[in-house]
């Protein structure tokens, strides 16, 4: 593990500098300023001692094994000083070092000159370009940034370094404290992923916090962080996750599916929290430094004040947390201690001259009450509320159970002290209420993570070897989109109904598979080319006679000729008519850090104007589809809304599983759209179905 980098016996700083303006000079200097408990060695060739500390020439000089090495030179002399490290048996090099992949081609080259020294003597990186490591454990601050972080239980790390020095900043002047602190620049050996498995088995991490702008190994990524948020929660802002960075696509799928959806999939299935910029990240961190989760979803909200108790029962009832009431014989015994217009029920409200002593018989019944499994206090500084005591009484109460309690202190001046005073004894404390009840939510939220089952991956039963033949006979040909007829056949291995079908080459031809399918028909076009039929009028419904099936054949090929001359024709594929049921997409678009997304959503509007679409990485649980149907706000309609009768959900959370299947046994494929899967009452029809494969190359 990185135990080395964090607690080395032994630090050499190579580019320690007598000047107070360069790198060198900084870190060398926090490193004697905040005693760190280690030796220390400034390397500098026209120095023989650097702030009072005997120097050396290089690393090998020394003559000792040292753990690790900061870099503080031009780009340039890095690549000899790893080679130099390695002789002193380095565990570790942080490179402060900018001027590599970040400025273009030469720096990437000479990057991967200083990682390939550094694998083949078997030094790990941090870095190049970055702050540095910080251990408040041991005082080893290896940064050249200007202060020193307080002692605390909570891990940052982060790929930007100027957010980092931005988070050390907000950290000493609120007094929240850090164990660990990494800054890992251009990341080109550790990473996200090494940090968090160490953290895992970290004595002194409860929290990981991180920034990051992308994943290294989203695979490996994805295993790691389900291991360790089943220990301990871990806290992420993903930049860079907007339509802008998005692909082009050619699938409904494909089109919907951007970096971000890739990362909001992931955290959902690894339990990651995933924080929406600086301010959320912070106060996560708060919410969970308390180390209470509640088991379960039931909140007491205690207010002297009506207004913000209403505004947090709102935040309540908007983030779906219940607001019970406390048992019978609990309100009775608070009744007769409270005034008459005293609220008890759920806010309960002790009004505004409450006295500490108020908020105190509260909580003592509370905190032993079976219905409630965490509390808000809320507190409004008015002229009689005595602010000191009714913080100690939290502080009191809260070491007394095991349910989070979480205080809301509205205000500034008369409140700021009180509020600092909670959050240094494990109490989160926040200025508005809102923010009070939505950071329960988050650990409400985690602790049903933490003590949720691990579900397996089914495959199912599938006919593996048939679609195999199909693939094969379809890449053989040079082609790498299988549409209508191949991709049905495809996928009908996979345990997919599509309706009966057959395809037409003449009018005459139309009117005859027609009449054997039984009408009414559909009929639709069938060309490569053409992948939106309706917008061309390639699609015609309800064909009910023979003449008509004739009439619909010649329209819809005129159409498409008139439209697309180019296009070439198959001719028309003709279905039975599915009546009744419901729309809904079931699609596959390819990750390039984490592989293949699977989405599900309803058909029509939903997913083309509302975008009303999830996402899961493969392979994806029965669980797991379930829980994508559910985060579809449109999915009530599939469970019988205004009075409709319910539709068959498990044949599409089984579809679902399906397509994670088929991705699995087919790595090659990189998009795929079921569009639409008609859910009826029992089991679902697939009714057109379109998959694009990898290109083949030589």
């Amino acid at each position: 593990m990185l135990d080395y980098l964090f607690n080395p016996a032994s630090i050499a700083v190579v580019g320690a500098s007598r000047d107070p303006k360069k790198v060198g000079h900084a870190v060398l200097n926090n490193l004697i300023k905040f005693n760190f408990k280690g030796r220390i060695y400034p390397i500098n060739p026209s120095a023989d001692e650097i702030l009072g500390i005997k120097a050396y020439p290089s690393v090998s000089k020394t003559g000792e094994n040292i753990d690790i090495v900061v870099i503080s030179i031009p780009a340039k002399g890095v690549p000899e000083a790893l080679i130099d490290c390695a002789r002193a048996n380095v565990k570790g090099a942080v490179i402060l070092t900018a001027g590599f992949r970040e400025i273009g081609h030469e720096g990437r080259r000479l990057e991967d000159e200083i990682i390939k020294i550094a694998k083949d003597n078997n030094i790990r990186v941090l870095g190049p370009n970055c702050l540095g490591v910080i251990n408040t454990g041991n005082n080893m601050n290896a940064t050249f940034a200007a202060d020193m972080l307080p002692s605390g239980r909570t891990a940052f790390f982060s790929q930007s370094g100027a957010l980092g020095v931005a988070i050390m900043d907000w950290a000493i002047g609120n007094n929240f404290g850090f164990s660990k602190f990494i800054s890992f620049g251009n990341k080109a050996d550790l990473s996200e992923i090494d940090f968090t498995e160490y953290f895992i088995t970290d004595d002194e991490t409860d929290i990981i916090l991180g920034y990051i702008e992308d994943v290294v190994d989203g695979k490996k990524f994805m295993e790691i962080a389900k291991k360790a948020t089943k220990v301990k929660p871990v806290i992420l802002i993903k930049s860079g996750g907007t339509e802008a960075g998005a692909r082009a696509a050619s699938s409904h799928t494909g089109a919907l599916a951007g970096s971000d959806a890739a990362f909001n999939a992931v955290f959902k299935q690894t339990g990651i929290i995933r924080a929406h910029g600086i301010q959320d990240l912070i106060e996560t961190a708060i919410a969970f430094s308390g180390r209470k989760l509640p088991q379960g979803n039931r909140l007491l909200i205690i207010t002297n004040a009506g207004g913000p108790g209403i505004l947090a029962a709102d935040m309540s009832e908007r983030l779906g947390i219940q607001l019970p009431r406390m048992t019978k014989e609990n309100i009775t015994s608070i009744e007769s201690l409270l005034p008459s217009n005293a609220s008890l029920y759920n806010p309960v409200d002790i009004v505004g001259d409450a006295t500490s002593e108020r908020y105190k018989i509260v909580l003592e019944k509370a905190i032993i009450d079976p219905n409630i499994d965490g509390i808000v206090v809320i507190l409004t500084p008015q002229a009689m509320t005595d602010v000191q005591n009714t913080a100690d009484i939290i502080i009191s109460t809260s070491q007394a159970t095991e349910k989070p309690i979480i205080g809301s202190f509205i205000g500034d001046m008369r409140v700021k002290d009180a509020s600092e005073k909670l959050k240094n004894s494990l109490v989160p404390c926040f200025g508005y209420p809102e923010i009070a009840v939505s950071a329960f939510r988050k650990l409400y939220d985690y602790s049903s993570w933490k003590h949720s089952k691990e579900w397996a991956f089914s495959p199912g039963i599938n006919k593996k070897e048939t679609a195999k033949a199909f693939i094969e006979d379809l890449l053989n040909t040079g082609n790498y989109q299988a549409l209508e007829d191949v991709a049905m056949n495809i996928l009908s291995c996979y345990g997919f109904e599509f309706p009966e079908r057959g395809l037409a080459r003449s009018p005459k031809e139309a009117s005859a598979v027609a009449e054997r399918i039984g009408f009414p028909v559909v009929m639709k076009i069938s060309s490569p080319e053409v992948l939106h039929k309706t917008d061309i009028g390639g699609i015609k419904i309800n064909i009910s006679s023979d003449v008509a099936a004739e009439d619909a054949f010649i329209e819809i090929t005129s159409n498409v000729k008139r439209l697309m001359p180019d296009a070439f024709i198959n001719g028309v594929m003709i279905y039975e008519m599915i009546k009744g049921g419901r729309e809904v997409i079931l699609g596959v678009t390819y990750d390039r850090t984490f592989g293949h997304m699977i989405m599900f959503g309803l058909g029509g509007i939903y997913v083309e104007v509302l975008k009303d679409v999830s996402f899961r990485v493969a392979p994806v649980s029965h669980a797991e589809a379930a829980s994508m149907i559910n985060e579809v706000k449109t999915s009530a309609l599939l469970k019988g809304a205004r009075g409709e009768k319910a539709y068959d959900i498990d044949s599409v959370i089984d579809g679902i599983v399906k397509l994670s299947s088929f991705v699995m046994d087919f790595p090659m494929v990189r998009e795929l759209d079921i569009n639409p899967l008609v859910v009826m009452s029992r089991g679902a029809f697939a009714l057109d179905a379109r998959i694009i494969f990898e290109r083949q190359t030589d």
